[in-house]
């Protein structure tokens, strides 16, 4: 008996310090916002430089003042582009602060593809479930205002790239980008590079072609690293969510590998082609499991430079 209540006490005092942890990673670690920079020699010699700002993963709720104070700081990076890979939204009532929030963003070029959660609204779940596999979309899901906001978005000038391809001449140099709808809900269809756009080779010296996805699962990968992809963003991850010290991921909510959870790695095709891979760690969490433990909330700058010889 006493064994037995050893044993229960301290299961519980484990199931203490567990929540203990998951209340600390709620109330300090998904208010921590931080912007990382990461440089990239993509682009040849006598190429002006481009600046990225990659943001992803905001599932925004309405009356989150420090969220929406710090994403409109964000525009003093004056980026070039700005990459939005999806889930917005984690409320109907969002959109109105969503917009605002990206207010001064939306006065840079961007281009943008949807998350599962711009579409449908989050369930209530056991955070510690994320560790179950890969999550789904329920079937008695609400809808979200998502055409509003696309609609806004594009209003204001940023393309939807959702199974769509498009052209840009940025800083004096053409970026052709390929997105696709998100591939966690079976949304994505690759539709390949803008029609017209020159042979690989070419590309190389005249053009910097892009992937867009939310996430990164790994038959999007490749097909934009097989069709020379020099760029592939996406988010989804979360970084892991609920990370070990030092932001060691566990999970990816996909078949990504957990080393690949966030930052900057490498797509290598079973053919040998490779291209850059960089995955947002993401600005939020889902409003039904708004914890984030040793995974800091964050945007990313990506400048893209000239090849160091």
């Amino acid at each position: 008996m006493r064994a037995a209540g050893y044993l229960s006490a301290t299961a519980a005092l484990t199931g203490v310090a567990g929540a203990a942890a998951l209340m600390y990673g709620n109330a300090v670690g998904a208010k921590r916002f931080t912007l990382r920079h990461h440089r990239l020699g993509l682009l040849p010699a006598g190429a002006l430089p481009l600046r990225i700002l990659h943001i992803s993963d905001i599932h925004y709720v309405p009356g989150q003042a420090r969220k929406r104070a710090w994403l409109q700081s964000l525009a003093r990076v004056e980026p070039d582009l700005v990459v939005n890979t999806g889930d917005n939204l984690s409320h109907r009532e969002a959109v109105p602060e969503v917009l605002d929030a990206l207010g001064p963003l939306l006065e840079f070029p961007g281009v943008f593809v949807p998350g599962s959660n711009d579409y449908y609204a989050p369930r209530l779940k056991n955070p510690l479930g994320y560790f179950r596999g890969p999550s789904s979309v329920d079937p008695e899901r609400e809808e979200l205002p998502w055409r509003e906001l696309f609609t806004a978005f594009g209003t204001s000038g940023w393309v939807n790239l959702a199974n769509r391809h498009q052209a840009m001449v940025i800083n004096e140099r053409q970026v052709q980008f390929s997105g696709v709808d998100d591939p966690h809900i079976g949304l994505d269809h690759f539709t390949g590079w803008p029609h017209g756009a020159p042979p690989r080779a070419e590309a190389a010296r005249r053009a910097l072609r892009i992937g867009v996805a939310h996430a990164p699962v790994s038959h999007v990968l490749n097909q934009f690293a097989s069709a020379g992809a020099d760029l592939i963003l996406a988010g989804h991850t979360h970084g892991g969510q609920i990370c070990l010290p030092g932001g060691r991921a566990l999970v990816t909510n996909c078949d990504l590998p957990v080393a690949h959870a966030r930052g900057i790695s490498a797509v290598t095709t079973p053919a040998g082609v490779s291209s850059v891979l960089h995955v947002s760690a993401g600005i939020g969490a889902s409003a039904k499991a708004p914890v984030r433990l040793n995974c800091v909330p964050e945007a990313t700058i990506v400048d893209l430079v000239q090849h160091q010889t």
